[in-house]
């Protein structure tokens, strides 16, 4: 169990003055706590920063001369109840900001969605040379979209395109309208409540209608065990955004299935997995998937054709 830091009291002369005292002492606090990292930031100084920047106000472009800058008991109050709340209640910075960054764009969360990370973010600006040669993306979804931000970065993307922003939370999609009314793109980015899916892929097989160039998922992946064991941070993260079933599969097999008929012949279907890159290749060799590569490595960003989906699983 990790160790309650001693608590911070704002009345206390001991407080650090500056900006620069504040992050050495957040950097201990991180460490005594054992803070759970990476919803946000992979080290303990950069989520702090980011995080006393936004609760002070400065901006987030502000130079190293701001570590030094004299702090007023009411700015250092407010570093001491926003750092409390991050290492004794263990609340997630983005909730406690109500933001999130992607891509260079902000965005508005809460506990009603996944806090945004994904390596779409480097596999996006790449789209455009994995489609045949000749195809312009007219449509495209981005399916389980929590906040939107995806559909929002392939709207980017690909200006000439309507983009579909599937979820079966209506907390979930709440906020995606909220982000896609932000970035001025409802016209072309339309929130739907659905099973992965479901509705789109009833109403293709019952009527002809255009069907997706593009197709992009960041489901739930995680087993069930897995998410049983997630550190406090992560557990304030709606688990329907997190858990895909026993094996963590069950939603990936559900999207494989209804993409059949929702994608256009030359289309293409874009998958985040996570760790399961062993498990996809082992049950889905059939599909031909094809792994894109990420800078750390990982390459957990899986492509299949519209061809090789016809194969039954």
């Amino acid at each position: 169990m990790a160790t309650r830091p001693p608590p911070l009291r704002p009345a206390t002369a001991l407080l650090p003055a500056t900006l620069a005292g504040w992050l050495a002492l957040a950097e201990k606090t991180y460490a005594r706590a054992r803070l759970a990292l990476g919803q946000t930031d992979a080290s303990a100084r950069d989520e702090a920063l980011w995080l006393f920047l936004r609760t002070l106000g400065w901006p987030l472009s502000s130079d190293a001369r701001a570590l030094e800058r004299p702090l007023t008991a009411g700015q250092r109050a407010r570093l001491c109840a926003v750092l409390r709340r991050r290492a004794e209640d263990r609340v997630p910075a983005a909730y406690l900001l109500r933001e999130a960054w992607l891509g260079g764009g902000k965005f508005y969360v809460d506990e009603r969605v996944l806090i945004p990370r994904s390596y779409f973010v480097e596999i996006i600006p790449t789209l455009p040379a994995l489609l045949p040669d000749g195809v312009k993306v007219r449509r495209a979804a981005d399916v389980c979209t929590g906040s939107g931000c995806l559909a929002i970065l392939l709207a980017r993307q690909f200006p000439g395109a309507t983009v579909d922003a599937t979820d079966l939370s209506p907390g979930a999609l709440a906020v995606a309208r909220r982000n896609i009314r932000a970035h001025r793109l409802a016209r072309r980015v339309r929130p739907l409540r659905a099973d992965v899916l479901e509705i789109i892929a009833k109403a293709a097989a019952s009527k002809p209608s255009p069907r997706y160039d593009l197709i992009l998922s960041n489901p739930p992946y995680e087993p069930g065990a897995v998410c049983d064991r997630l550190p406090a941070e992560f557990k304030y993260e709606p688990r329907l955004a997190l858990d895909g079933g026993r094996d963590g599969l069950d939603i990936i097999r559900k999207l494989f299935r209804q993409a059949r008929s929702s994608l256009a012949p030359h289309g293409l279907l874009l998958i985040e997995v996570g760790g399961l890159r062993r498990a996809m290749t082992r049950e889905f060799r059939a599909l031909k998937l094809e792994w894109l590569p990420t800078a750390d490595g990982s390459n957990c960003v899986c492509l299949a054709r519209a061809e090789n989906l016809r194969t039954k699983l």
